[in-house]
Formats: C-alpha cells, sequence, structure tokens
C-alpha cells in the first residue's frame, strides 16, 4: 500500500465519480482471479498429502496414442476371404483370447509417455493389408497380434460372441489406460503447481527480503550522512570556537598591551610633573633665600650706617657710643646668628624637602612596582582563567564527543535490534502467512469471503491513504504557495521602502529647493511625515491606520473597478491631511502608469474628506500629517 501511495502524484485530486464508477470492474477481475485460485487447489498431494495448487499449463501433456490391433494371418495353409476390406483376420482364423491379452496387457500396463510395446520376435508378422492401407499414423500403437494355429472352424454365433466379448475386454482396457492417464496428468498437473506456489513464496519472500534490504540500506546510508553531516557540524564549531578563543586571546593581548603602554605614558607623564615642581619649588626656595640674603644685608648696611652717623655725631656721649657700640655689636652677632640659624633652618628644610621627595619618589616606585606586581598578578589569573575556560571546554567538547558516540552507539545497537525484531518478526509473519493459508485450504469458503472483505479492506485502505496522501500534498502545496507569496510580498515591501526612500530624498531635494518659492504659511507648518506602518510617535501610527480603514472599508473599489483591468504598477500616493482632517494635497511618488487609475485615486481621497481632526497630543506636534501608502487592487482597495 505504501508503493501505491508513493505512485500517487502531489496534484492527483480526489477520487472522482467516474473514478467509483470504474471500480466495479477491479473487483471483479481481482474476484475472479481469486476464485480460479481456489478452485486450483488440489487435496491429497503425494508428499505429504497437504493441499496445494495445481494450473493446467503447468501439467505435461502427453497425447496417449491410440490403440490398434492388426490380425496377422500368418502362413495359413487354406485361404479364406477377409472379413472386411481394409484388412483383418480371415473368417478362418479367429485370433485365440489368451494371446491377445498377454499382447494388449503390456502396451496397457506400459507408460504412457515410453514407447509402444514390441512384438515377440520368436513369432514374425507379416502385414495382411494392401501396400496403400498398410501404413499408420505416427501416434498410433499398433498391436500385432500373431496368428493362431488353423483350429477347426466354429459356428457363426460363437464367432460373433467372441467378437463382442473381445471388443469389451479392449474398450474396458482403453477405458482403464485412459483413467490412468488422467490420474497422471493431474497428479503432475498438481505437482507443477506446488512448484509454482512454492517458487512464487520464494520469489515473494526474496522480493520482501531485496526491499527489506534496500530499505536497511537507506536507512544506513542516511545514518551515515547524518553522521557526517553531525561530525562536520561539530569539526566547524570547534574550528568556529578556536577561532573565536583566538580572537579574544588576540583582542585581550592587544588590550594589556594598550593597558601597558597607557600606564607607561600616565607614568611617564607623571614623573615629568613631578619633576617640573621639584624644579618649581627649587626655584622658589632660592628665591626665599636670595631673599633673607639681601634682607640681612640690607640690615648690615642699615647698621653700618647708624654706625657711621654715631661716629659723626662726636664722641660727646663716647661711653654711651661705646654702650650702644656694644649694644649693637649684640644685635649684629644676634643678628647674624640669627641669620645663620634661618639659613640652618632653611637647610634644614632643604633636606627633609629632599629626604620627602625621596620618600615621594620611592613610594611612587612602590606604587608602580605594586601596580606592575598586581597587573602581572591579574594578567596571571586572566591567563588562568582563561585556561581553565579552554580547558573546561575542551572537556565539554570531549564530552559531548563521547555523547554523542554513545548515543552513534546506541542508534546503532538499537538499529541492530530492531532488525533483528524485524527479521523475528518477518519469520513469525510468514509462520503465521503458511498457517493461515493452511487454515484457508481447510475452510475455503471462510478464506474466499475473509478474501473478500481483505480486498474491500484494502481498497478502501488505499483509498484512504491516497486521500491523506493527497490533502498532505495539497496541504505541502498551499504552504509552499502561502511561503512564496509572502517571500515575493516582502521581497515587494523592500522594493517599495527602497523605492519610497529614494522618492523622499528627492522630494526632500525639491522642497529644499523649492523652499525659498512657498508662502510664510506653508513654510512654517509644523510637519509629520509616516512612511509604512511603523513610527516612534504612536499617536501618529494609529491616525495614519484610521486613515487607511477608512479608504479600504467605504466601498470605494467601484471607482477603478474598470480601470484596474489595465496593466498597471501599483501607484504610491503621498496624502497630506491638515489637522482639522481635510486635504491638503494628494501626491504621486510612483504612478500607476495609466492615467484613469490616478485620477480615480485623487477622486477617492477627496471623496472620503473630512477625515477626522487630529488628536490633542498629536496636534500639540504637527499642523500637517503626510501619509504615504502603496495602493493595491485586487477584489478591494489594500493600502500598504
Amino acid at each position: 500500500m505504501s508503493t501505491e501511495a508513493a505512485q500517487i502524484q502531489p496534484n492527483v485530486p480526489w477520487p472522482s465519480q467516474g473514478w467509483q464508477r470504474e471500480r466495479w470492474p477491479v473487483g471483479l477481475l481481482f474476484s475472479v482471479l481469486v476464485h480460479a485460485l481456489l478452485l486450483s487447489l488440489t487435496f491429497g498431494g503425494a508428499d505429504f498429502g497437504l493441499p496445494g495448487l495445481g494450473f493446467p499449463w503447468q501439467a505435461r501433456r502427453v497425447e496417449v496414442p491410440a490403440l490398434r490391433i492388426v490380425l496377422d494371418p500368418g502362413s495359413a495353409t487354406t485361404a479364406e476371404p477377409p472379413l472386411n476390406k481394409g484388412g483383418g483376420s480371415p473368417a478362418g482364423q479367429v485370433p485365440s483370447t489368451t494371446t491377445a491379452m498377454a499382447a494388449a496387457r503390456p502396451a496397457l500396463n506400459a507408460d504412457p509417455s515410453g514407447p509402444p510395446a514390441p512384438s515377440r520376435p520368436s513369432e514374425p508378422a507379416e502385414p495382411a493389408e494392401p501396400a496403400g492401407k498398410s501404413m499408420t499414423p505416427p501416434d498410433v500403437t499398433t498391436l500385432i497380434v500373431p496368428p493362431t494355429p488353423a483350429q477347426p472352424a466354429p459356428s457363426i454365433e460363437a464367432e460373433r460372441r467372441e467378437i463382442e466379448r473381445q471388443e469389451t475386454e479392449r474398450q474396458e482396457a482403453v477405458k482403464q489406460a485412459a483413467a490412468q492417464q488422467e490420474a497422471a496428468r493431474q497428479e503432475t498437473a498438481r505437482k507443477e503447481a506446488a512448484q509454482a506456489a512454492a517458487a512464487a513464496k520464494v520469489a515473494k519472500a526474496e522480493e520482501a527480503t531485496r526491499v527489506e534490504a534496500a530499505r536497511l540500506e537507506a536507512d544506513r546510508q542516511e545514518a551515515l550522512r547524518q553522521d557526517a553531516v553531525r561530525r562536520e557540524a561539530a569539526q566547524a564549531e570547534l574550528a568556529r570556537l578556536e577561532a573565536q578563543q583566538q580572537d579574544i586571546a588576540r583582542l585581550e593581548e592587544a588590550r594589556a598591551e594598550a593597558a601597558r603602554t597607557e600606564a607607561a605614558r600616565a607614568d611617564a607623564t607623571r614623573l615629568e610633573i613631578e619633576r617640573e615642581e621639584a624644579t618649581r619649588q627649587a626655584v622658589v626656595r632660592q628665591e626665599a633665600a636670595d631673599a633673607a640674603v639681601a634682607a640681612a644685608a640690607a640690615v648690615a648696611a642699615r647698621i653700618e650706617a647708624e654706625q657711621q652717623e654715631a661716629l659723626r655725631q662726636g664722641a660727646a656721649a663716647h661711653q654711651q657710643a661705646a654702650l650702644r657700640e656694644a649694644a649693637r655689636a649684640e644685635a649684629a652677632r644676634q643678628d647674624v646668628a640669627r641669620q645663620e640659624a634661618l639659613r640652618a633652618e632653611a637647610a634644614q628644610l632643604e633636606a627633609r624637602r629632599q629626604e620627602a621627595a625621596k620618600q615621594a619618589t620611592a613610594r611612587q616606585e612602590a606604587a608602580q612596582q605594586e601596580a606592575a606586581r598586581q597587573e602581572t598578578a591579574r594578567a596571571a589569573a586572566r591567563e588562568e582563567a582563561e585556561r581553565q575556560e579552554a580547558a573546561r571546554q575542551s572537556a565539554a567538547r570531549q564530552e559531548a564527543a563521547r555523547q554523542e558516540a554513545a548515543q552513534q552507539n546506541a542508534a546503532r545497537q538499537e538499529a541492530a535490534r530492531v532488525e533483528a525484531e524485524r527479521g523475528e518478526a518477518a519469520k513469525q509473519a510468514a509462520a503465521r502467512q503458511d498457517a493461515e493459508r493452511q487454515e484457508a485450504a481447510r475452510q475455503q469458503a471462510a478464506r474466499q469471503e475473509a478474501a473478500q472483505q481483505d480486498a474491500a479492506r484494502q481498497d478502501a485502505a488505499r483509498l484512504d491513504a491516497a486521500g491523506q496522501e493527497a490533502a498532505r500534498a495539497d496541504a505541502a502545496r498551499r504552504e509552499a504557495a502561502r511561503a512564496a507569496e509572502a517571500q515575493r510580498e516582502e521581497r515587494l515591501r523592500a522594493i517599495g521602502r527602497q523605492l519610497n526612500e529614494e522618492a523622499d530624498r528627492r522630494k526632500a531635494a525639491e522642497a529644499a529647493r523649492e523652499a525659498s518659492n512657498l508662502p510664510s504659511s506653508w513654510s512654517t507648518a509644523r510637519r509629520g511625515r509616516i512612511f509604512g506602518r511603523s513610527d516612534t510617535n504612536a499617536e501618529l501610527v494609529l491616525y495614519a491606520e484610521a486613515w487607511s480603514r477608512k479608504i479600504e472599508l467605504n466601498m470605494t473599489f467601484d471607482a477603478v473597478r474598470e480601470a484596474v483591468k489595465q496593466p498597471h504598477t501599483d501607484p504610491v500616493v503621498m496624502v497630506a491631511i491638515r489637522s482639522d482632517g481635510s486635504v491638503e494635497s494628494v501626491s504621486f511618488v510612483r504612478s500607476s502608469g495609466v492615467a484613469a487609475i490616478d485620477e480615480a485615486v485623487r477622486s477617492i481621497v477627496q471623496s472620503q474628506a473630512n477625515y477626522p481632526a487630529f488628536q490633542p497630543a498629536l496636534a500639540r506636534e504637527y499642523d500637517v500629517v503626510e501619509i504615504r501608502r502603496t495602493w493595491r487592487f485586487d477584489m478591494a482597495i489594500r493600502l500598504y
């Protein structure tokens, strides 16, 4: 039934009424063949007494040679007139009954296919018929009965009775020979029918074995192909993972190198800044020291001036001057000591600053070393993590490969088990079929009824399978048609989007060129544009959808019903609607190529005005909304 279902083409529809009318000759022919097969059964065979099949053309037929008895007169002493014109025994010579039966018995008991029994050589026979009538057909067995010694002529009545008796015996022998030949023919036909049935059974078993072997080979090839595909996919996935890991490693290395370069650049910048800061502080300290030395020199000059002034005042108060001189000397000494202390303090501050700078430099170096150590530790940790991740992925791949191998091995074992079960089932099915055939042979009438019911069920199953296959093919064809239509629609939408974008660019360029010529009221209008069915402004999308539904649902197709029968292109129309719902303009981004269709589109848009006013949220943003749609005409107007 699967072969018949596979031969049904996907485009064949459900069987029609004509097919229903043509089914009864097929059923009648099938019934006649089944009855002929059942009538060819023979019982009581010579092998095991089991029933078998016998076909008329299988029996070896050998034509039974006709039995003809010729009486040879031999060397009779007295010539007697013959009994008939065709030759035969003389009237005075009657063959002996025992001799005739002895001569006929070997011919009757011999194999019908063998040669006729020869006459005894000790009694040669000479034909008594003329030369023109002595020839007999090649398939006629002729028994030549030698003459008996001359006996006294019996009476005519005795001769007649003897002839009748011999004729009766001859007819009985012929009947027995024919019955034996018919029995032999039937036996040969039965054997040949049994051989033909056995040969048919063996051929059927061989055909089933061949089909099963072909199916198993196909399954094995399919399993090998799927295994190869899985291996190729695994190898491709492994190569992809390796390439991804190498890319990740290269990126990490590049990032680490960039980080090291950036850190080195930052360290160099920071050291340069610190060096400049130290130089600036040294300059400041040097200037402070120079200022202190200048102040000390100014104090010394002032003291020297005071001393000279005191010397010029005279020696009147020499003692007071001496005291003042001592005080001044003491003050100068203290001033010098103070300056020395300041210089020592400055030296100590410089030493402490240098020590602090050294300590800061050491701390910075230590921090840099610590940062470098931490970066090295992080890099090592990252490398260790990557190594562990690679090891984990490798282990996972090995585990997946092991599981895949285990699954394949289990699948092979399962296939072997299923194959063994199938073989066992086939053997059991064969045994059951033999038992069923034997049971059917014993119950011929029940077998005929069961065969008719089985034929009816098979016809119903075939029709059901054919219907299901046709339905599946029809569903697959419809699905393929829908997929092709969806792809075509998607391509058309993509082309439409591209054309819309190009038209928008052209329109924007034209608008930019014509902006200087537009009135001020137009140039200051806030415009919103929606191309297609998606936009970030939900209010704009809702308004455009409501406008499209109004065009589609208001029975406007009658205006273009006759025009769209002409070859045309789906037009792309831009409709500008003001905030109060009035139509500002209708422009064509792409014309349909038919002036009547373009004019009908303008009339449809104008006939449906006024459209709903803008919602408050939409009116706060736009004064004019431009809606662009692709107009398609089939059984109605559809806007995309």
